[in-house]
C-alpha cells in the first residue's frame, strides 16, 4: 500500500481546488481537507483534520454533536474506543482511549489553558539551552542505532518545562518544542510535490516504529508529533499543504503497517520554516519528517502523570 490520502494526487490538484477568503485581516485558505491560515502579522499555519487516520480498521464509528461539541468514537475490534472531542471550530479540544472494561485514559487534553498563557497560541519563549551531543538532540534515523532511536523517544527535555502546554501552543512555538530532541527521519525520502511514501521506501520506518510502539508500551499516554517539511521551492500556501500532507502520511504509514496506536500521534506541517540545508533550490534533504516526543511539554514535565483535569494549575 502507498501512504497517501488519494493515491496520485499533487500539491497542483489541491491548489486548484484551493478557496481564499479574508476574515478579519487574516487569510483563510480553504481546501478540501485541511485549511491554512496567514495572520495579520504574516505568520502563517496549517490545521488539518486527522479523523481518517482513525478509520483505519475500526469495526464501528459513532459522531454525535452536543453542546458545540463533536465527539467521535472510533470502536475497535478488540472493543476498545478512540473518543475524539473537536469545538465547533474543528479544533482538538481531547482525545481519549477508553478500553473494553471502560477504563479511560485521556492522552491530549487540547482544552486547557494555563494561567500564564497570553494572547494566542504563540509562546514567546527563548530558545532552550542545549547541553547534550547535537547529534543526540537531533537524531539522524539513518545513522542512530535502535536503541538510540528508543533512548530519544524516552530522553526527557534539555531544560526544565517552565508549565504546562496546549497542543496547540506546541504546534506553533518553536521554542517550545526544541526543549525536546528529535529525530530527523531522513530514511524515507519525497519526491518534489508529493507526500507519498513509496512501499520500497516504507520498510525503513522500521526502526522509528520499534522505537515509538516500545515507548507507547512502557507508558499508554506517550505522544509524539510527527512534523512535516518542504523544500524552499514554491510558493509558501502550497507548502504548508504539502509538509502537512507529508506528516500526515508518515503518521498514517506507522498506524496501518506497524501498528502504532493512532492516538499516540499527531501530525502538523510546517513548510519551508525549519530548512536543514540552507537553499533556495530544490533539497532532498529538505523534504523529510521528524518525530518527536512531546508528552512532558503537555503535562507540564509531569510526563508519568495523567493530564490533570481541565482548570487546574500542575504541580511545580
Amino acid at each position: 500500500m502507498v501512504a497517501g490520502a488519494v493515491i496520485g494526487a499533487t500539491i497542483a490538484d489541491y491548489r486548484n481546488q484551493r478557496q481564499e477568503v479574508v476574515e478579519g485581516g487574516r487569510t483563510v485558505y480553504t481546501e478540501p481537507d485541511r485549511i491554512i491560515i496567514r495572520d495579520p502579522g504574516g505568520q502563517e499555519y496549517v490545521r488539518g483534520n486527522d479523523l481518517y487516520r482513525f478509520r483505519y480498521g475500526a469495526r464501528d464509528i459513532r459522531t454525535e454533536t452536543v453542546g458545540g461539541e463533536t465527539r467521535t468514537v472510533v470502536i475497535r475490534p478488540d472493543g476498545s474506543e478512540v473518543i475524539t472531542v473537536v469545538g465547533p471550530d474543528g479544533s482538538l479540544l481531547r482525545r481519549i482511549r477508553r478500553d473494553p472494561r471502560g477504563q479511560e485514559l485521556v492522552i491530549i487534553d487540547n482544552s486547557y489553558r494555563d494561567p500564564r498563557a497570553v494572547g494566542g497560541f504563540y509562546v514567546d519563549v527563548p530558545p532552550p539551552v542545549v547541553n547534550i551531543p547535537y547529534d543526540r538532540y537531533i537524531v539522524d534515523a539513518q545513522e542512530a542505532t535502535p536503541d538510540v532511536i528508543y533512548e530519544t523517544m524516552e530522553a526527557p527535555p534539555v531544560q526544565r518545562i517552565e508549565r504546562r502546554y496546549s497542543l496547540d501552543e506546541i504546534r506553533y512555538s518553536p521554542n517550545v518544542r526544541m526543549a525536546m530532541p528529535s529525530i530527523d527521519v531522513n530514511t524515507i525520502n519525497f519526491e518534489t510535490g508529493s507526500w507519498v511514501i513509496p512501499p520500497d521506501q516504507a520498510a525503513r520506518l522500521q526502526a522509528i516504529a520499534d522505537g515509538l510502539n516500545r515507548a507507547i508500551q512502557r507508558n499508554p499516554r506517550e505522544v509524539f508529533l510527527i512534523e512535516g517539511h518542504t523544500d524552499a521551492v514554491g510558493n509558501d500556501v502550497d507548502n504548508l499543504s504539502l509538509s502537512d500532507r507529508r506528516a500526515q502520511s508518515a503518521a498514517e504509514l506507522l498506524t496501518q503497517q506497524f501498528g502504532v496506536p493512532a492516538e499516540n500521534l499527531t501530525s502538523q506541517g510546517y513548510g519551508k520554516q525549519y530548512l536543514k540545508e540552507q537553499t533556495d533550490g530544490p533539497s532532498r534533504i529538505n523534504r523529510r519528517v521528524t518525530v518527536r516526543r512531546i508528552t512532558p511539554l503537555l503535562n507540564g514535565g509531569q510526563a508519568s502523570l495523567p493530564p490533570p483535569p481541565p482548570g487546574t494549575t500542575p504541580p511545580r
